[in-house]
C-alpha cells in the first residue's frame, strides 16, 4: 500500500502508470525495495521522434528571442514548485532507485539548488571586451543560445542531473528534450507534472520547451543522430559515452559527457583518521556505492595502514541495511539483481588477483525481496587489473603506499578521472595534490571525501570521464554558441596585422 501512496502523492494516475501492455515494446518498472512492480510503460514510438524534435527547434526559434531574465522566470517558479513537492518527489526517487530517504530528499534539494543558481546566472550571461589593435575598434564576445538540448540520464541520480542541465539550458535559451534511464522513467514523469505547474504559472512559453521521451537505446540513438539536437548531455558508462561521443561529433554536434568514475582517496600519516573514516564510509557505501563519485580506491600510507583498515571495518560493521523507506537505513539496494551479480563477479576476480576480501555477502535476512548486499573492503597487493574497472557497487579496495608521489602515480593510474581528494594536515602534501603535477581529475579536494559536490562549482571529469562540465562555475558555456563581435565607429577601415591592399 505504501508504494501505491508514494506513486499517488507524486501525481502518477493508474492510467499513466499501466500505460503499456505486456508485450516486447512494453517497459516494466519494478523497485529495487522489494522487486514490486509499479508500472508497465508504453515507450515513446521512435516513430514520432521527428515530430517532438521539430516541435523543440520550433520552441527554440521562439525561446532565444526571449530576454534571458525573463527566461530565468521560468527557472525561478519551477525552483518553487519543486520546494512544494520535495517530500514527494524524494519519497518516489528512494521508491523507483532504492535510495534512502535522507539522499531522496537531497536529490531534490540539488534541483532546487541549481533552479537557484540559475536565476542569477540569467542576469550574467556576458562576454568579454577586448582592445583592438586598430583604431576606431572596439571588439567583444557575445554568447547566443546554442538550440535543442538533448538530456539522457541515469538511474542513479534520475532526476537531479536533468536539473543541472536543464536548468542551465532553459536560461541559456534552449529547449530540453529528456531520455531518462529505462529503470527509472517514473521520477521523471513525475518531475514533468512539476514542470507543468511551472509552466502554467508562467504563462507564454512555447509549445515543446520541455518533453520527455521515454524508452531504450532506440530512442536515445534517435536524439544523439539527428542534426537538431545542438546539444547531447549523457550521463552513464564509459562504453556508452564511447558510442554517443563519436556519434555527435560525426554531426559537428557538441557533447556533455558525464561517465564512469574510479575515485580514490589518499589518506597521509598526518591526517585526521576519525574525520578520514566518516568520509571514506559516506563516500564508499552512501547510495549503496552507486554514485559516479563513490569511492572505490583507498590509497593508505602504510604507517597507519592497519590503524585505518580496523576502524573502516568497525564501522562498515555498524551500518543498518534495509528497506530505504525505513528510519535509519544507511544502506538500501542495489538497483538490480544483475548488478547484485557483477558486484560478486568483481569480487571473485579480486580475490584471484590476490585480494583479501572482507564483507560483500549477500543479505536476505531482514530485508525485503531486493538485491540488498553488505558493503565490501577488499585489500589488495596491488592496484590489479580488477581495481582499474570501476564496479558500480559498494567495494572498496585499499592498498599501502609509501611516498606520496607513489600514491598520486597510482591514483592517476586509471582510466577514468573523475572525482579524487587526500586527507592530510601537511600544507606541502595538500599543495602537491592539487598542482598540476597532482591529482588528474576534474574534481580534486582536501581533507574531504570525493563524493557529493556543490552545484556552485562545475561538475565532471577528465580521461574516459568524458571531459564534459555540467552545473556551476561556467559551465553554463556549454549550453551556448560564442560570437567575436568587431564594430568599427571610425570613418577609416584599417585592416588588421597592418596589410595594405588599397585599389
Amino acid at each position: 500500500m505504501l508504494h501505491k501512496e508514494i506513486l499517488a502523492s507524486a501525481g502518477l494516475s493508474a492510467a499513466e502508470l499501466y500505460s503499456g501492455t505486456l508485450d516486447n515494446s512494453a517497459i516494466t518498472i519494478c523497485s529495487p525495495i522489494d522487486g514490486a512492480e509499479l508500472a508497465v510503460l508504453k515507450p515513446t514510438n521512435p516513430s514520432a521522434m521527428p515530430v517532438t524534435m521539430e516541435l523543440a527547434q520550433t520552441a527554440f526559434e521562439q525561446w532565444r528571442t526571449v530576454p534571458a531574465p525573463r527566461r530565468g522566470e521560468l527557472v525561478r517558479l519551477l525552483g518553487e514548485e519543486l520546494r512544494a513537492a520535495k517530500a514527494d518527489l524524494g519519497a518516489l526517487v528512494t521508491l523507483e532507485a532504492g535510495k534512502i530517504r535522507s539522499e531522496g530528499l537531497g536529490e531534490v534539494q540539488e534541483m532546487i539548488d541549481i533552479c537557484d543558481f540559475a536565476v542569477g546566472l540569467s542576469r550574467q550571461l556576458y562576454g568579454l571586451t577586448i582592445a583592438s589593435e586598430r583604431p576606431g575598434h572596439r571588439m567583444m564576445e557575445s554568447w547566443h543560445p546554442m538550440g535543442p538540448c538533448a538530456v539522457i540520464s541515469a538511474f542513479n541520480f534520475p532526476v537531479a542531473v536533468w536539473a543541472w542541465n536543464a536548468a542551465l539550458a532553459l536560461v541559456c535559451g534552449n529547449p530540453v528534450i529528456w531520455k531518462p534511464s529505462e529503470k527509472t522513467p517514473l521520477t521523471a514523469m513525475a518531475t514533468m507534472k512539476i514542470v507543468e505547474r511551472a509552466l502554467a504559472r508562467f504563462g507564454d512559453a512555447p509549445a515543446g520547451l520541455l518533453q520527455l521521451v521515454i524508452g531504450g537505446a532506440d530512442i536515445g540513438d534517435a536524439l544523439v543522430s539527428s542534426k537538431k539536437i545542438a546539444i547531447v548531455s549523457a550521463t552513464g558508462s564509459t562504453r556508452m559515452g564511447s558510442l554517443v561521443g563519436p556519434k555527435v561529433a560525426a554531426r559537428f554536434g557538441r557533447s556533455i559527457l558525464e561517465l564512469g568514475g574510479n575515485n580514490a582517496m589518499i589518506v597521509a600519516p598526518s591526517a585526521d583518521l576519525d574525520m578520514a573514516v566518516r568520509a571514506i564510509v559516506f563516500s564508499a557505501v552512501g547510495t549503496a556505492g552507486q554514485r559516479c563519485t563513490t569511492l572505490r580506491r583507498l590509497f593508505v600510507h602504510e604507517s597507519i595502514h592497519d590503524i585505518l583498515v580496523e576502524k573502516i571495518r568497525k564501522a562498515y560493521a555498524s551500518l543498518p541495511i534495509g528497506n530505504p523507506l525505513d528510519a535509519g537505513t544507511l544502506i538500501g539496494p542495489l538497483i538490480d539483481q544483475p548488478a547484485l551479480q557483477h558486484m560478486q563477479n568483481a569480487l571473485e576476480q579480486a580475490r584471484q588477483q590476490g585480494g583479501g576480501v572482507f564483507g560483500g555477502e549477500v543479505v536476505t535476512t531482514g530485508v525485503p525481496d531486493g538485491a540488498y548486499v553488505k558493503p565490501a573492503l577488499v585489500l589488495m597487493p596491488a592496484q590489479r587489473e580488477v581495481v582499474k574497472h570501476e564496479t558500480f557497487a559498494p567495494i572498496l579496495y585499499v592498498m599501502k603506499y609509501t611516498t606520496l608521489d607513489e600514491a598520486i602515480h597510482l591514483q592517476n593510474d586509471v582510466p577514468q578521472g573523475l572525482s579524487s581528494c587526500i586527507f592530510t594536515l601537511n600544507l606541502r602534501e595538500a599543495e602537491q595534490f592539487l598542482s598540476a603535477a597532482g591529482s588528474d581529475c576534474g574534481i580534486a579536494n582536501v581533507n574531504i571525501g570525493p563524493s557529493g559536490a556543490e552545484i556552485g562549482g562545475a561538475f565532471g571529469g577528465e580521461k574516459e570521464t568524458g571531459g564534459g562540465r555540467e552545473s556551476g562555475s561556467d559551465a553554463w558555456r556549454a549550453y551556448m554558441r560564442r560570437q567575436t563581435n568587431t564594430i568599427n565607429y571610425s570613418s577609416q577601415l584599417p585592416l588588421a596585422q597592418g596589410v595594405k591592399f588599397d585599389f
